[in-house]
């Protein structure tokens, strides 16, 4: 009989002809976990269109385009290979399950650290998509909250209010904005009322939903470590890391090309400059992508401010943010 490594030299690199095939590469440590996650897509796809495949073809189409709209993503590699790695673990639990294999339990709740504008929220949704095109999620569809929408004002308030957003996030993910606020008032405040119900629904839903908790990082670490309950039921850690200068540019180049924009080389040039001042920031001061499209849109104000009276206006008149725009906003 010959070994995975053997059938691998027979095969074609980087394809397998079959689940089995994947899992014994993998267990051999031939591929690796994204390798694999790449070869079962394949896999479901050429079943899908040879009407093998008990879901409909056009799943792995919108999981592609999931994974696509990850990479398209400015910067966040580390968290890009995290979550790829997630959703390898997901698929690859899966096929073993169904080759009668040993699994481990999906326990996909998160933490997600990071200044505001690093991407956070946007990863979240895009999780969800993965998610539900795996069938780890029915809906797939994420509920942003935060303090405010799970405290309430008297006893009893804050079961209701947090057990009503809990329902709204059924069958997707509920994702919690600076969850550490929840912890601040102490033992008699109500937040610690609204972690309780949260953590009860999670064993009480453990296929229907996913939690993120999201916040800045030294918060979410002492939030975490004053309730070491939490830490042992969120097992999923992603830092977001700040943007560099040149990938605050291309997050403007981006923002602005989709509004059918164009940048003057002054006015690049001026942009430039205020970027990498943010850049150089320290802390939550530090610029980020929410901060260039406030620029971005204050920007395209400006132009509107400095247009509107002219009697005639070109279309390169319209498309140009010049240097003086760019001005306003610094």
């Amino acid at each position: 009989m010959k070994s995975p490594v053997e059938e691998k030299q027979k095969r074609e690199p980087g394809k397998a002809n079959s689940t089995e095939e994947v899992l014994e590469l993998l267990e051999a440590g031939e591929i690796s976990a994204s390798e694999a996650f790449v070869l079962f897509q394949k896999l479901d796809r050429t079943e899908a269109q040879n009407g093998r495949a008990e879901v409909d073809s056009s799943d792995w189409k919108r999981l592609e385009e999931a994974m696509q709209e990850l990479d398209s993503l400015i910067g966040l590699e580390s968290v890009k290979k995290l979550v790829k790695e997630l959703g390898a673990f997901v698929q690859i639990q899966k096929k073993r399950a169904e080759q009668q294999l040993a699994t481990e339990p999906l326990v996909l709740h998160m933490v997600f650290k990071g200044n505001p504008g690093t991407g956070k929220t946007t990863v979240a949704r895009i999780l969800g998509k993965i998610f539900r095109e795996m069938g780890v999620l029915p809906k797939g569809h994420l509920v942003e909250v935060e303090r405010a929408d799970l405290v309430g004002e008297y006893i009893g308030h804050t079961a209701q209010k947090t057990r009503e957003q809990l329902e709204r996030a059924m069958g997707g993910i509920l994702f919690i904005d600076e969850a550490y606020s929840l912890a601040r008032g102490g033992e008699k405040d109500f937040g610690k009322e609204a972690i309780d119900t949260l953590v009860k629904s999670m064993e009480d839903n453990k296929e229907n939903l996913l939690l993120i908790l999201a916040g800045y990082m030294k918060e979410m670490d002492w939030f975490l470590r004053s309730n070491p309950g939490l830490r042992s039921r969120f097992p999923i850690h992603i830092e977001f890391p700040d943007y560099t200068a040149e990938e605050l540019m291309k997050i403007a180049d981006l923002m602005l090309k989709r509004r059918q924009y164009r940048l003057t080389p002054g006015a690049r040039q001026k942009l430039a400059g205020i970027l990498r001042r943010q850049a150089s920031m320290v802390g939550d001061k530090k610029g980020n992508a929410r901060d260039v499209r406030n620029i971005i849109e204050q920007a395209i104000r400006s132009q509107a401010v400095r247009l509107v009276d002219k009697p005639k206006l070109t279309r390169e008149e319209l498309i140009l943010i010049t240097e003086d725009d760019i001005e306003e906003v610094s």
